[in-house]
Order: structure tokens, then sequence, then C-alpha cells
């Protein structure tokens, strides 16, 4: 169709008069870094977002901010942060809101004005209250210690910088650096100090070395990390000191207390072996020094890198780098989409999820301990399953860039070590919940052209080990029946039977996610292996294998159930999925909500639904307030069988557009669940964050689309602003999202694409995308009406499959 050439001209006014009042803006304004640090119950992080606030880059290497006790002061949040925690010390690497057990809490420093009643082996002896409110803003903390010390903090990619300013009257000036700190955990997810290395320059002034630490969330063994540190102010003294844990539990260690040295270098115990003593360092600083500076670098490879990227921060002004990192996230994240509205509430909540969704995967590019490569390295995938939704369609239209170096990664991690990752940290492939999601990301990069150095024949190939290759049994003790670190665990299951039966764990979730992995293989496979796309279409019709119709000794009708490999089903009850643990029949969601995560092929599924008519009905049910019967492993949040706080629900409230006439309904929903479960107070995400999960879900929301991973389709929502500017990557092209008749009311009575009258509930990524770096526009009318404008075509069922 061709344009009139006024309505292309008035399209790159706008675009050009957008891009230069976006290049003025200052977005961090509208950053909130503690929406997502506090739970349901003020003043806690139970249950929490479990999100880092304090100061980090896009994707950045280092993430520096202050560790916190939770209620019980041998567990913290995920994130290190509580807001009701005491200050145990500020450490350089965390990860962002993320569920299981922390990670990290690594290369810590601790500011002390006294040593009375102090065990440098035990933290908890000097762990300080905070007084006050803290402060955090893009690239930037802020807290006040008990004890009178101000500590801020900034970062570079891989460096930190801390300024502690002492009160005049304070005994000393101490700085503690304890090795063996990390993130607290109860439960069989613990991580551990095992030894490490510490050495520093005759005055004290500089200190390297690295510490070991082993397992955690991700399991793996012992890993290390290097680090490189610096003050500003050379120490009256600085003394290096060993000891055992404080442990009441374990003989002998009570009263334990440092032995300390005046040599310029320590090592604790037997690499290799855990149970070695603790080292650290005490640097003392004279009592005309008020302010103390300090730089620390971080490296997975050498000391030397570390003491390199202190180069990073070639001065002591921490404005100055605070400033930077405000820089590089209104250039690299926040301008990205430019939104306009009178409505502050509305300005914080999107952009603070923004922010968030840009936090993790950590790049390490060049970083990689393990290999060397000329490949994009990232790590910090916490978890896959959570992200490959929402969060990695986002990144594919604003960052393309980003997002070709991740899955560049993935492949890479493929080549070295045989299986890409569904959820990894340390570098160390650790966890899977279910299905190869990795998958999934590849097909959705492949479905919208993502080019940019992908080696595609390299990436069909690391799909089809996930799609053929048993990996070896780990023996998790949250699940024996099959591997929970990479690939899929149940996968002989999959390939005799076309599903998996209930002699593994989670057999139901993982055969709705093995049918999505393997619809994923059909979809690269059409263009990198023509021969195997049948194939792999065809058994990612598995689900419907297991639909019970019509089961009387279990009263269901229409749903997916546990079958064993006789055609039997097992009892169950579709409102619960038992304990929903990683050997119940699900995970993360009930049966009842895995039912609909089939977003590849909607017609074979309201087609055993009954038709339209019987599955709109049952949809509806998903959103009545007080079904809900299951704890869905403590990731629930309300009283529906929807479930706002995890991601299996994610689509669930976009299915209306599935059925002709019924887009309203979707927008409500929307509406519905943003206005009930976002805010921008400290508990303004509804559950764990999950490494910008929830908060590019809500980024998707507010501008009025929804991806439907693994094809280039997103369907249409209605946005909450009234003009948004999208930049599609940085080749000059945007994506402008007109609306009128918001003050009117949330519902589409018309839409333009591009300049044509639309009729479907859903857009094409073509005609966002488009040929020769072309802008796109879409073009709203609101109301307050339920109109039935999508008389169009319903969005498409790719994988569908008559079994």
């Amino acid at each position: 169709m061709k344009l009139p050439r006024s309505y292309v001209v008035s399209i790159l006014m706008l675009a050009v008069r957008a891009t230069q009042a976006n290049a003025a803006k200052d977005f961090t304004g509208y950053v909130n870094p503690f929406i997502g640090t506090e739970g349901p119950v003020k003043g806690t992080a139970f249950n929490a977002g479990n999100v880092f606030p304090g100061a980090t880059l896009p994707f950045g290497a280092v993430k520096v901010g202050i560790d916190t006790t939770r209620w019980n002061v041998s567990f913290s949040a995920n994130g290190g942060y509580t807001p009701d925690g005491n200050v145990t010390g500020i450490t350089m690497l965390h990860e962002s809101g993320t569920g299981g057990a922390p990670t990290y809490g690594f290369i810590p420093q601790m500011p002390l004005t006294t040593l009375d009643g102090v065990n440098l082996l035990d933290n908890l002896t000097y762990m300080q209250p905070r007084v006050g409110e803290d402060v955090a803003s893009v690239g930037y903390y802020k807290t006040q210690l008990q004890s009178g010390v101000t500590a801020e903090m900034s970062a570079s990619m891989h460096a930190g910088i801390m300024k502690y300013t002492y009160p005049k009257d304070a005994d000393g000036r101490f700085v503690l650096v304890d090795l063996s700190h990390f993130l607290p955990s109860t439960g069989k997810k613990e991580q551990w100090y095992s030894n490490g290395k510490l050495e520093r320059s005759d005055d004290g002034a500089w200190y390297s070395g690295y510490g070991v630490y082993r397992e955690g969330w991700a399991w793996g063994g012992d890993f290390r990390v290097y680090f490189c540190a610096q003050f500003d102010s050379t120490p009256s003294q600085a003394q290096l000191f060993s000891g055992k844990a404080t442990d009441p539990y374990w003989p002998n260690t009570t009263d334990v207390k440092p032995t300390f040295t005046n040599r310029t270098w320590i090592e604790g115990g037997t690499i290799g072996y855990q149970y070695a003593d603790r080292i650290g360092g005490l640097f003392e600083f004279p009592s005309n020094v008020t302010t103390v500076k300090s730089k620390v670098g971080i490296s997975w490879v050498s000391t030397d890198k570390a003491c390199q990227f202190l180069e990073e921060i070639p001065h002591w002004d921490l404005e100055v780098v605070r400033d930077a990192a405000k820089d590089q996230w209104n250039s690299e994240v926040l301008s990205k989409i430019d939104v306009t509205t009178t409505n502050d509430t509305q300005l914080e909540m999107f952009y603070t999820a923004m922010y968030h969704a840009h936090l993790l995967p950590s790049n390490r590019t060049g970083e990689n301990p393990y290999w060397e490569s000329d490949e994009p390295y990232y790590d910090d995938f916490y978890t896959i399953w959570d992200t490959f939704r929402c969060l990695h369609p986002l990144l594919t239209l604003i960052q393309p860039k980003t997002q070709i170096g991740i899955v560049r990664a993935l492949i890479d991690i493929w080549r070295f070590e045989r299986f890409m990752p569904d959820g990894r940290s340390h570098n160390f492939n650790g966890r899977v919940q279910g299905g190869s999601n990795s998958d999934n990301v590849l097909a959705d990069a492949y479905v919208k052209g993502l080019q940019g150095g992908i080696n595609w024949t390299d990436g069909y190939a690391a799909m089809k080990t996930n799609a053929e290759i048993q990996p070896y049994n780990n023996f998790d003790f949250e699940d024996p029946t099959g591997s929970t670190k990479e690939g899929r665990g149940a996968l002989n299951d999959w390939k005799k039977y076309g599903y998996v039966t209930p002699s593994k764990g989670r057999c139901l979730s993982k055969t709705v996610e093995y049918s999505l992995n393997d619809f994923s293989l059909s979809q690269v496979a059409k263009g990198e292996a023509p021969e195997d796309a049948v194939k792999y279409l065809n058994r990612s019709a598995g689900w419907q294998k297991t639909w019970a119709a019509d089961v009387t000794s279990l009263n269901v009708t229409g749903f997916l159930a546990p079958m064993y490999p006789n055609g039997t089903y097992q009892d169950y009850d579709p409102l619960s999925c038992g304990a929903c643990e990683w050997s119940s029949i699900s995970y993360e969601g009930v049966p009842w909500e895995y039912t609909w995560t089939i977003p590849f092929d909607m017609k074979s599924l309201v087609s055993l639904m009954g038709g339209p008519e019987k599955a709109e009905a049952r949809l509806d049910t998903m959103f009545i307030p007080g079904l809900t019967r299951s704890n869905q492993g403590g990731n629930s949040l309300g009283t529906t069988i929807f479930n706002p706080g995890n991601e299996p629900s994610f689509m669930t409230p976009f299915l209306y557009n599935y059925f002709p006439k019924r887009q309203h309904k979707s927008v409500q929903r929307s509406r519905e669940v943003v206005d009930q479960y976002y805010n921008t107070g400290r508990s303004g995400i509804p559950g764990n964050d999950d490494a910008g999960a929830m908060s590019s879900w809500l980024v998707w929301n507010m501008i009025g689309l929804y991806p439907v991973v693994t094809q280039p389709v997103y369907l249409v929502l209605a946005p909450r602003f009234g003009d948004v500017t999208m930049k599609l990557g940085d080749e000059g092209a945007v994506l402008r999202i007109m609306a009128t008749g918001l003050d009117k009311g949330p519902y589409v009575q018309s839409l333009k694409v591009n300049g044509e009258a639309w009729d479907k509930s859903w857009i094409g990524h073509e005609d966002i995308v488009r040929p020769g770096g072309q802008d796109s526009l879409l073009e709203f009318e609101l109301g307050a009406e339920k109109t039935a404008w999508d008389v169009g075509e319903v969005p498409p069922s790719p994988g569908h499959v008559v079994l």
C-alpha cells in the first residue's frame, strides 16, 4: 500500500521532533529503585520483588550495594537488600529480582568507627542499623549507619566507587575487608566461602586478591572472583587477619578471635577445601581524615584485569561517576521509549520498569574464565524460564544489538558446554525449571529476523541438542527423577510417549513446555533444516495427548492431566499442583493455568474446550475471586486462578484476543491487573521481579501491546499514554503509538496501522519493523464503550496440528 506523501512527511516530522526532544530529556528522575524492595508486610522483604536498588550500569558486570539481614539473620533477600535489616557490608556483586535463593554478595567493605565488642570473624558483631531513609537513584546509593558513618556508592561497568564520611568525634576510622562475606540463606541452596588470598601494598593504600566460593542457587562447585582496590588516603595502619568462622553449632569456634599479621599477603587454607580459614584486612585511617574513598575493580579472570578495570574510574569524584551512569542509562535505555503524559505515577511506574528490565543478564564479555572466544558473553541468566516471554522480545525491539549478543552468548555456551542454559550464574548452568527455554529465545529472535553475526547453523544445532540429547541426571534433591542442570530432564519420556509421565517431576508443566520448545525448533527448522520442520511441529502437539476430555473418576472435563504410559490418568485436582515443588505434577502454576499456555496452537485448544463460547466462559473463570486453592510454591498472589505473581499467567489475560470481537476484555483485564498489583510503592511489583520479567510485562501493558513469543506477532491491547515514541534499535527508525480519547475510557474504538484502518486484534512484527528502516505508526481511538471493532481474523495458530 502506497501512503500519501503528506502522511509520510507528517510521520517523519513527528519522528524528528520526538528524537530531538528525547535527546534533551533526563528520564532518570522517574526511576525509583526502591519499587519492588518490600513485600506485602510493610517494612519487610518477605515475598518482595527482591530487586537490587544499588548502583550499576545497564547489564552491569558490577552491582554495588549494601547487604542487609532479613528477619532471620541467617538469611538475606536475594538482591541483598531488605528495608528493615541491619547492614553487614557493601559488596560488588548482586542479582536482581530473583527467586530461589541468594547469589553473590561478594567482595565487601564495611566502614567501622570502633572495634569495641567487634569480632572481625563475625559480622553480626559489627552489623549496623540504618538511621533515617536510604537514598537511591540511577547510578547512586546512600545510607547512614547508626555509627554516624554515611556511605555513598556508584559504579562503572566493572568497578565500584565508595565514599565513607565519618563523624568528627568518631573513636576510629576503619574499613574492614572480610573475604568470607556472602549473602546467607537456609536450606540446600546455600552458597559458601571456601578460601582466598589477600595482598596489600606496603603502605596499605592498595589491596588485591581473590575469593573462592561454592555452590549457591546454581550449585556448581568452586568458583573464583578476583578484585583490586585502592584508597584515596594512606592508612595509618593496615593489617591482615585470619581465623576460623564463628559458629555456635561447631565445636571450639564460638569464641574464636582473629589472628593478625603485619605481612603484606595472606592465604586462607587449601584451594578446593571448604573449611578454610577466613581471611581479611583491617585498614585504619588517621584522625584528621573524615572522608575515605575507595575504588574496587572486579574480574572473573585475573587480579591484573581487576586492577585494569579501576581505570574505568580514573579519578575520585563519585558525583562524576554517578552522572556518567545517569547519562548512560538515559542514552542506552530510558530514551528508547519516550512517553507523553501528565501522570507522574505512570511515568514512575513505566521508567522504573524499563530500568529493572535492563539489570540482568550481566554483560561479562571478555570475562569468561573458562574459554577464549570472540563471541559476546553474558552470565546470570536467572532465569530464562521467566524472561523468555516478555523481556527478550522487548530487547529484540529496542535493544536488538544486546539481544543479538545474548543469543550469540547462549550459542557459544552450547559450543563449549554442550547445552545452552535455562538458569545460569557464576558461569555455571545450574537450574532447569522445566523446558529448554533458550529454544524459545532463539526462535523468537529468528522469526523476527535478527542476524548481526548470529551463526544460525550453530543456533539450530544447539536447539536440536536440547530436543534430542538426554542430559545426565544430576540427582537434584528437589527432583531426582531427571536433570535439573540443563537440557530436558524428561526427554526420554517425551520422545517415547509424546508426553512426560508421572514418573518424572513436573510431568504436566514439562509436557506443556516441551511442546512449546519443539514448536520453537519447527520455526527455526523452516529456514535452517526444512527436513526437520514437520517432525518438530508434530512433536509440539504432544500436549494434546494428555487432554482429559471426560474422566469421570477424576471429575475432570477438558483439562491437561498427568497420564501414565498405558494411557490412564493420575488422580489429581486441576486447581492444585500438590505441594507445587519440583517433584510435583506442575510448578509455578496449577494445571488449570497451564492448560492455557499453548500460544502456538490456540485453535486446537479452543476446539478441545468445546468451541469459542465455552472456552471464553472458562477464561472468564480464571478471574473470579476466591477460586484459587494452591500456594503455587509461595509464588502466588491474589485469590483468582490467574496468578499475577508468576510468569505462566503472563499471557492469560490477553487470550480474549483469540475470540472474535472480545479484544475489549483483554483491555479490561490488563487494566485490572496493572491497577491492582502494580504501583509506585516499595511493594509495587507482585512478587519476585525475576530479572526484569515482571517489569517488562508492565512495559508492554503500558504501551498497549503484548508479544506472542516464538511468533512474529503482537496482541493489541490499549496504550496508557497519549503518545509513545519507541526507537527500534540504533538505526533511526521509530514506532509511534498515538492515542486519542484516553480521558473518555480505556477501550479501543478504532485502530489504524501505518495509515490503514485495522480490524484485527493483532499486528505482525513486519508492521512495526518495516523494510528499509521505515517508521511505523499505530493510531488508537479510545473511549468508554466496549466496542467490537476486532471483526477480522484472530491471531494465528501456526502450531495447529490435529491428532
